[in-house]
Order: structure tokens, then sequence, then C-alpha cells
């Protein structure tokens, strides 16, 4: 019997999703549970198993396609008869992703998914209370974009996000054509030949224009929404990890018999940033309005570095955690994450994030905050250095600290001690790591 395979919800909030990468072809078998496909939302990408076993009779929806959720991706074990999904039964619409246009080379996801959702200055407005998600509206704010103007191709007209990106795009397009029809000499020669205008995505002479991977999009549209918020300010600590160093050495082998994993430096910064904040509680807060919101639960977000981009998985409650426990979510978060497997649940409520530029060898970085959150501290590289001790000169294992912060809410005093008492936690470092 054939099975439908539908595009799910990862989230209350979460209307739609990108397949980035099909993991099987049509006409492959695929076994229940077995990993089908690869998705992009506004909160988490991941991989998707396949709900049942049989054959991939059918792809429906293309690499680097947005559809709305519940819409049918593909068919297993399908002859091309039944591509009802489970809301049609109930008597609702299904969103069939429309067919692209014959001879189009590949082009950025806004605009060769749908060519109709963008609506120029003739096109159909949306009702007044125009539906949308959460992420469209943000970027509606962003671009200056009514959104009454923007037709909606979703289910009851609702708004996506590959809606107001091509939107915007169209718009962009439209605006820079005029500007170069207005720097056109009035007399040009007539030209030879005619040549076909070259595709975004096609070598023009020694550049190469490649469109955005979806999550390169969230990235890129979360980061300039968070500098045009939050007034940013940096400081950077010189810090002796000495301690944490020897430590480290001297319980690693004992601690990976233990616990199934190896010890890394990332636990000894996350448990001395929580100690920090539990002094200065106003790390962990967020702006709304003229409001502070001061958080109960210190959340602290990892940064993790993917072939694609950057997620921030979140160990939740980390000041009820010991050190164990801060390093086994530290591992498990930063494996799932890499594998694809983090649920929605993993990237929401941080509080606050750290960053590790120094796993790549850089000596300290001045990160961009993390949203709602009003602070985000990054770690560069622990080196060996020549430093000054009681008026000679000895080596020392060594690191740089920055802090980058909202001075909406934090002065530079506060930031000052906030990392003045991560400084004094690791340089008298006397924890067990077991």
């Amino acid at each position: 019997m054939p099975t439908n395979v539908i595009m799910p919800q990862m989230g209350e909030s979460v209307a739609e999703g990108t397949i980035t990468k099909w993991l099987r072809k049509a006409g492959e078998h695929v076994d229940r549970d077995e990993p089908l496909f690869e998705i992009s939302t506004d909160k988490v990408d991941a991989e998707i198993p396949s709900p049942a076993a049989g054959t991939l009779s059918q792809i429906l929806v293309k690499e680097n396609e947005t559809v709305a959720v519940n819409t049918v991706v593909a068919v297993i074990d399908g002859e091309g008869a039944a591509l009802a999904a489970p809301a049609a039964e109930a008597g609702e619409e299904v969103a069939v992703p429309p067919a692209p246009a014959a001879a189009l080379p590949p082009a950025p996801r806004a605009t060769a998914s749908v060519p109709t959702a963008a609506g120029g200055p003739t096109a159909p407005t949306a009702p007044a209370a125009a539906r949308s998600s959460p992420l469209v509206r943000r970027i509606a704010h962003d671009y200056h974009v009514d959104l009454t103007q923007v037709r909606g191709t979703g289910l009851g007209g609702r708004i996506s996000k590959k809606d107001i990106l091509a939107y915007v795009e169209q718009r962009q397009s439209a605006a820079a054509g005029r500007t170069a029809a207005a720097r056109q000499p009035l007399v040009q020669p007539a030209p030879a030949t005619v040549q076909p205008t070259p595709s975004a995505s096609t070598l023009a002479g020694p550049t190469q224009v490649v469109p955005m991977t979806p999550m390169r999009r969230q990235i890129a549209e979360r980061m300039v929404t968070s500098k045009r918020t939050s007034a940013h300010v940096y400081t950077v600590f010189e810090v002796e990890m000495s301690k944490v160093v020897e430590a480290r050495e001297r319980q690693r082998d004992e601690f990976e018999r233990r616990c199934g994993f190896k010890l890394t430096y990332t636990p000894f910064f996350v448990r001395a940033a929580v100690e920090a904040i539990k002094q200065i509680p106003v790390i962990n807060s967020s702006v709304d309005g003229t409001n502070l919101i001061y958080k109960r639960n210190v959340n602290v977000g990892i940064a993790v570095a993917l072939e694609t981009g950057l997620i921030v998985p979140v160990i939740k409650r980390a000041d009820e955690k010991n050190f164990q426990g801060i390093a086994r979510a530290v591992q498990d978060l930063a494996e799932r994450a890499r594998n694809k497997r983090l649920s929605v649940e993993d990237v929401q409520g941080g509080t606050f994030t750290i960053t590790n530029p120094g796993s790549f060898g850089g000596l300290f970085g001045l990160p961009i905050i993390n949203q709602p959150q009003v602070a985000i501290l990054g770690v560069g590289a622990i080196e060996k250095r020549p430093v000054v001790r009681d008026d000679a000169i000895a080596i020392r294992s060594m690191a740089y600290l920055s802090l980058s912060y909202d001075h909406r809410v934090i002065d530079g005093a506060v930031a000052e001690r906030f990392l003045g008492h991560i400084k004094q936690i690791l340089e008298n470092w006397d924890e067990p790591a077991l």
C-alpha cells in the first residue's frame, strides 16, 4: 500500500520547511526509520526518517524548494495515484508544489520555486490581516514590506518565507533595473549579436554566483537583526589556564573511561560562566520594550560549527547541573547537532551563549549577540605564552576571553566584573571533573 511522506512540523510556530537534500533517489529501496531527506526550517535543521519500508516511487518536491508543513513531498511504494496527504482525508486542501518552469537554470529558492509568489504593483493584495509566521513578519519589518502587498501561496493565502523573499528580491531587482536604466547614455551602439543573460548560478568570467543555503539565509537575517537591535560593546580579558589544563590532563583518561566520551575544555568555560551569572544575574536577562526580564533558569547555548553554517543548541538549566552533567550535555548536543538529530526544543530558550573560535586557532573574536539575549562569551585558543610572574618571565597556558554585551542593559563596569568572576574561577580551578 502506498505511503505518503509529508513535510513534518518541527515546532508550533514552524509553518514551512525547505528540503535541502534527498538521501535516497526515486526507485531506491528505503527501510522504515532510515534517514530519507534533510530539511531546514527557521528553527532547526534535521534529518527526516522514512515513515515506512518500501520503494521510493516518487519525489514530488525537489531540493532547495520550500513547502508548507503537511505537504506531500514523496510517495513510497506508490503508483502515482495516491497523492493525498492525511490532511486531505480530513477534507483539507493539500498544498501540492508547483511544477518548475521549463528550461530554467538553477536559481535562488525565492525565485525559482514559486515564480508567481511575488506580487508587483499590480498583484492582488492579501487581506488586511495577512496570515504569516513570526519569521515572515520579521523579514517584512527588516525590509520595510507591507504584507498586504504580498500574495501568499500557502493554505488559505498564508504568506510563507518563500513568498516574502521572492517579493523582496523582485522589488530589489526592479529598483536596480531603474537605476541602471537611468545611467544608460541616450545613444548607444547597436550590439552585433544578442547574448543570453547569464543565470545566477553559472560562471560569468572569473566569478560564480551561488544562492545562499536556507541555513545561511537564516544566519544572515538573525545577525543583521541583532546588530540593528542591540548596542554592541566588547571587552577582552586574558586568563591563565594553567590549573584548568592541569586538571584536564590529570583526569581525562579516567573521565573518558567512566563517562564514555572525551573531556574537552568547553565544560570548564560553561561551568565558570554559570557561576559568574549567579553573581551578576543581569547577564541572564533580556529586553522587552523598556522592561528588563530576568531569567530564573540559566540556559546556556553552545555554538556548534557545521559544514553548512552554525547552530546553537541549548543546555537547559545548566545552573542545576554538576560538572559531569554539563560535560555530558555538551557532548550530546554537539554530536546530535552534527548528525542533524536536534529537535526544535534543543535550540530554543537560551539565555546566554558561548562560542569558541579558539577551536580553530583564533586568539579571540567579537561575536554578535544571539537575540533576545544581552551577552555572548567568546573563547579564544589556549596556548603557551611568556608572561611575567613575580618579576620573572614564565611560560604559562593562556587564553583570551571576549564578552560582547548589549549596552542598553549592561554597562562596562558590570561586564568587567562578570569577566573578572570567570577569570577568578578559571585561574583558581579546584572542582573535580569526576
